[in-house]
């Protein structure tokens, strides 16, 4: 992958802690950041879908970013860019030698917060 491709700043976050909703008050699980990283944003496709007679659109896609020694992802972390959130799926390390990108598989929309 060219570098170029890298051009997007992007926090990975886990789950931790409790916060504060503003609009309800209720207590709601928080995230905090792991780690901020260069990564490639790659949608793959789109589909809408309606649940729960709402209308909601699902967008899966793929982030790449530089494989870092001593960082452990995995599907229970996000990535945030802006006011947009990444849920991750799953970590793939990358084909050739597995220690130079990895990527993660997202959906995009439907979300914990």
């Amino acid at each position: 992958m060219r570098i170029g491709k890298l051009r997007h700043q992007c926090v990975i976050e886990k789950p931790g802690g409790q916060a504060q909703d503003p609009d309800t008050g209720a207590m709601v699980e928080g995230w905090e950041e792991v780690t901020k990283v260069w990564m490639a944003i790659e949608p793959l496709s789109a589909r809408a879908f309606i649940a729960a007679q709402a209308a909601q659109s699902e967008v899966t896609g793929q982030l790449v970013m530089r494989h870092r020694p001593g960082l452990q992802i995995d599907s229970s972390m996000r990535v945030r860019k802006g006011g947009t959130i990444y849920n991750i799926e799953g970590v793939l390390p990358d084909n050739r030698s597995g220690r130079e990108y990895l990527t993660l598989p997202y959906s995009e929309g439907v979300n914990d917060g």
